[in-house]
């Protein structure tokens, strides 16, 4: 079975990635490395990570979640995420993925706000 593939769209220096539907392990990690591949392969200076969509999220995607976003940070990009659910921000903390030094946001809309400020433009 092929993993399905979130896309990842550009808009100027930024990355939108927008996830439809629940991780399962084998698409997180397979967005992990398209993320990272993206930003190479583009020089974009910042992310936006929109889970409005995601309900549930388990430990392993958390853990995924939180290296996309370290990992991103090493390869010179900011990450906003947008639109977490309140059951997500729970399961966050709950299993100990600080996000303190993240930004957040309401909605993808906010979040473009927020990455342009972080970014100075």
């Amino acid at each position: 079975m092929r993993t399905p593939r979130i896309p990842i769209l550009k808009l100027y220096n930024c990355l939108l990635v927008s996830i439809q539907w629940e991780l399962d392990d084998q698409t997180a990690l397979q967005f992990q490395e398209d993320l990272l591949h993206k930003i190479h392969e583009t020089g974009a200076s910042g992310v936006v990570i929109d889970l409005t969509s995601v309900d549930v999220i388990d430990s392993f995607i958390a853990k995924v979640l939180g290296d996309v976003i370290g990992m991103s940070k090493l390869m010179g990009a900011k990450v906003v995420l947008t639109g977490i659910q309140p059951a997500v921000a729970i399961t966050l903390i709950e299993l100990g993925i600080h996000l303190a030094d993240v930004q957040t946001a309401l909605d993808l809309e906010k979040g473009l706000e927020t990455l342009q400020q972080e970014l100075g433009e």
